[in-house]
């Protein structure tokens, strides 16, 4: 079972090492398809690649941040991320075959 950290931030990986996080693979872009089942992918994905990771029976872990406007879209460091309350939280996506 492997940890894939999804990021392309500085910031995001020092702020996993502060909370002693344990990563196999830091990655900028990941292929659910080189996934394992029991595998954990951490990172800010969208929801179609969120579903994908479950799909293959891995788990997916949202970095959450609670970012005020004014932080949008800026390069954060780790305090940064600490204080927009910067959290991992367990999700389970399902792409449902309805149509709109």
């Amino acid at each position: 079972m492997t940890t894939h950290f999804v990021t392309r931030h500085s910031g995001a990986v020092e702020w996993a090492h502060h909370q002693g996080l344990a990563v196999d693979r830091q990655v900028d872009h990941l292929d659910p398809m080189d996934l394992a089942p029991g595998d954990t992918v951490i990172g800010t994905l969208p929801v179609h690649l969120a579903a994908a990771i479950c799909e293959r029976g891995a788990r997916y872990l949202h970095l959450s941040l609670d970012l005020p406007p004014e932080l949008r879209g800026r390069e954060l460091s780790a305090d940064d991320m600490e204080a927009a309350g910067a959290r991992l939280e367990a999700y389970r996506v399902e792409r449902l075959d309805e149509h709109p």
